[in-house]
């Protein structure tokens, strides 16, 4: 979270106090993806309020639950993602499925405090064996979840019914390209048309049913190799019945400068971060709320602090050993490591190459069209 935006939360705080105490709703964006929450529990609102205090002290040991959560499904993929830890091969954590028994556990603990819940992480969620009950166990728990896929199982027709059935708020498609050649630049293996025949068939079954989810959302990555494409992406995205597209810029995550320089836009609108001399100007008005509020369950159920720790070098603990999220959430470890994110994260490799930090912006799309109107 950047200060100014941070500053912007604090004068608002009585509209968001009303909001949320008095009426029990929320009305939010996650990465430009507009989301609301209502009819909320005493304990989530009561919980949203402690987090949106805690973020003035930022303490070690949190005064709320987390109100958001990366959980990873899997963390295997069917592509290749050239920066992706997976995809170029340094994830060095076994290939695994999350247990749906662990995955009801940890939502059965914390879905009742959450807003958001973001199914995915350094894999491919719709690998997933059990996908369908996962789905299934998530529904209607009155959290605002995100499904990110590239889209390679979407022809599926049982994974389609899965989805029309347990709908996410969000099916997020990832497509950096309007025709193979573009899109497997980056996503290397990809192919569009399993991917649009699933977002097509998806739009069919929801009007059908009359039902708005899940929400059909385009993300491009806009890079060197696709920028031509962009004045024709949003009639792409239109054609192929997706309900919203973002243009999203490219992050650095846990590897140096050099690792981007043949992806980085041409134009400065583009890209991420700014440069001087070619180098990446570095920012200092960036405060990390991850660590406070927003922590990442991988697949084998070890709690990080943040799902940027691809490899997780700093756990919280793990619930496959039979404890609960509350004790690792409210642990010393856990305190022990949010302390040197907040004092020293320069220490820790995943902060000091944070994809968030030198962004002028927190978020990570730059725009957002909304596609599908009537």
């Amino acid at each position: 979270m950047r200060s100014a935006r941070r500053l912007q939360y604090f004068k608002n705080g009585l509209e968001i106090f009303s909001d949320v105490a008095i009426q029990g709703r929320y009305d939010f964006e996650y990465d430009l993806m507009p989301c609301h929450s209502s009819r909320m529990s005493l304990a989530k609102r009561l919980n949203l309020l402690k987090a949106g205090g805690n973020l003035i002290y930022r303490n070690a040991h949190p005064w709320s639950w987390p109100i958001n959560m990366h959980i990873e499904l899997t963390n295997y993929c069917n592509l290749r993602c050239r920066v992706c830890p997976t995809g170029s091969g340094v994830l060095n954590r076994t290939p695994q499925a999350m247990d749906p028994a662990l995955f009801e556990r940890l939502m059965n603990e914390v879905g009742p405090y959450l807003l958001t819940a973001s199914l995915w992480g350094w894999g491919e969620p719709l690998l997933h064996p059990n996908i369908a009950s996962i789905l299934r166990l998530q529904h209607n728990r009155g959290v605002v979840t995100f499904l990110s896929t590239n889209g390679q199982n979407l022809d599926d027709e049982l994974m389609l019914q899965a989805l029309i059935d347990y709908p996410p708020a969000y099916l997020i498609v990832c497509l950096d390209g309007i025709t193979d050649e573009t899109n497997a630049k980056f996503r290397v293996g990809a192919k569009l048309d399993p991917a649009l025949y699933g977002v097509r068939e998806l739009a069919r079954m929801k009007r059908k049913r009359g039902s708005r989810y899940p929400i059909l959302h385009h993300r491009f990555i806009a890079m060197k190799h696709n920028e031509h494409e962009l004045e024709e992406l949003p009639d792409f995205s239109t054609r192929n019945h997706f309900d919203i597209l973002t243009v999203r810029s490219l992050s650095i995550i846990d590897a140096s400068d050099d690792s981007f320089t043949n992806l980085k836009p041409v134009s400065k609108d583009l890209c991420a971060y700014e440069y001087e001399n070619d180098q990446r100007i570095k920012r200092n008005d960036f405060i990390c709320e991850k660590a406070f509020t927003f922590p990442a369950v991988f697949a084998d159920g070890r709690v990080t602090v943040c799902d940027q720790d691809s490899n997780a070098q700093e756990v919280f603990g793990s619930l496959a050993d039979g404890k609960t999220f509350k004790k690792i959430w409210f642990g010393k470890q856990a305190s022990e490591i949010r302390r040197i994110v907040r004092d020293n994260p320069e220490s820790l490799s995943f902060c000091s190459n944070c994809p968030f930090k030198d962004r002028s912006v927190t978020d990570c799309s730059i725009k957002r069209y909304d596609l599908q109107r009537g």
